[in-house]
């Protein structure tokens, strides 16, 4: 009598078979959803005392790894991972287990179209969050404007001033600007200018305050008898007044006295070089587009009794190369052309009487990825409706075959 041979030991699996075994996993995806719904939760709370764009940049936006929630003042002692890299593990999940991982075949067709249109709202999302640029546009009723105002950038403009108006504008982006805390400086060199500048001490919401008006906390640079007061960041991030100090330094090498920049100030900082003159502003970046718009009439509805808005209709002319086209903006009917939206955002002046000229405010949206998520609810749709005719195919074949045997 022979010993039968032991059967063979299962071979245990690698780490990267084991990894893709976790990534694609329907558990995983349960502890995604999870969390973006605790983050979506505490976002919608704490909106209420910090506001939208704050909040959004808190809680969505890449460059938060984790973040602690906040409620009412209060931290949460829970720690969240950001909802942006939350979406880009559940972006790998889906198409590791819905799109490679999933049975294949007729009668699964459905669930993969499914899988792929909430990998492509998903990836939407992903687009619009780097690529995608908001600003808006104030025209009053006869006037014309062709560049939208950023909400949230500010940026500091250096110009030559040539028969009595601004020339070879260099812009210094926000981007470059925003890091240079008290205590940090950079240089900003300009080849075709007889200096460069320096700046520094940027503060994201401050107004310069006299020294005669309001004593000084701590040691502040002071400037012509005047400092940077720094405030407290608005609830809506677009009231926030960006300031910094700045200074010319020559072509030798030599650095002239400093002087303020604010995105408060009325007018700009004047520079006087031999027979030039040049300014330097700070101010929300503009954003130029490429036609200009014209409005021909404002007319705003409101709920009777009551200031809020039920219709607001805003006839234009958009003015392309000579050609004009009118066109009819209003609540929920934005305009879309060359890769732009405009919304009708709201009006003014604030409470303006009878006869009074008003103007019109357009939120102005540049989106590579503006129609994505609806096209992504089609398919989303589509295959939902192919897994459900095919389920309901399936079973009245096989009830018709149970009927026929009988």
């Amino acid at each position: 009598m022979t010993e039968s041979d032991p059967s063979p030991k299962r071979e245990s699996r690698s780490w990267l078979g084991k990894a893709f075994d976790v990534l694609s996993g329907f558990g995983l995806a349960t502890i995604l959803l999870i969390i973006l719904g605790l983050l979506t939760w505490f976002a919608t709370l704490e909106q209420i005392d910090r506001g939208l764009y704050a909040t959004l940049e808190k809680y969505f936006d890449w460059r938060t790894p984790f973040l602690l929630p906040e409620i009412g003042g209060r931290l949460v002692p829970l720690p969240l991972p950001g909802g942006y890299w939350v979406g880009v593990v559940l972006v790998i999940n889906l198409t590791l287990g819905g799109v490679i991982r999933i049975r294949k075949g007729w009668k699964h067709i459905g669930n993969l179209i499914s899988h792929l249109g909430i990998i492509f709202m998903l990836i939407a999302g992903g687009v619009a969050h780097h690529f995608s640029q908001r600003g808006n546009m104030a025209v009053g009723e006869g006037e014309t404007n062709d560049a939208a105002e950023d909400y949230f950038e500010y940026v500091v403009e250096v110009a030559e001033v040539k028969d009595g108006k601004p020339a070879d504008i260099h812009v210094i982006g926000g981007r470059d600007i925003s890091d240079l805390t008290r205590g940090k400086q950079r240089i900003f060199r300009f080849p075709n200018l007889p200096f460069d500048l320096e700046i520094a001490g940027y503060e994201k919401n401050a107004l310069p305050v006299s020294v005669v008006e309001r004593a000084p906390s701590g040691s502040p640079l002071v400037v012509d008898g005047y400092y940077l007061m720094p405030r407290p960041e608005e609830v809506n991030a677009e009231s926030n007044t960006a300031a910094c100090y700045a200074r010319v330094i020559n072509r030798d090498g030599s650095k002239q006295p400093p002087f303020i920049l604010a995105g408060a100030s009325f007018h700009p900082f004047t520079i006087k070089h031999e027979n030039r003159v040049f300014t330097v502003d700070m101010r929300k970046r503009l954003w130029p587009m490429p036609f200009a718009l014209r409005l021909d009439e404002f007319n705003a509805e409101f709920h009777p009794g009551t200031t809020r808005p039920a219709k607001f209709v805003s006839h234009v002319t958009r003015i392309e190369k000579g050609d004009e086209s009118k066109v009819t903006i209003q609540m929920n009917e934005p305009m879309r052309y060359e890769g732009l939206t405009f919304f009708q955002a709201s009006y003014g002046p604030p409470g303006a009487g009878p006869g009074q000229k008003l103007y019109s405010v357009f939120e102005v949206v540049r989106n590579p990825a503006d129609m994505w998520p609806e096209y992504s609810l089609y398919i989303v749709t589509f295959g939902m409706l192919v897994t459900f005719l095919l389920k309901l195919f399936t079973y009245l074949g096989t009830t018709s075959r149970k009927k026929n045997h009988v």
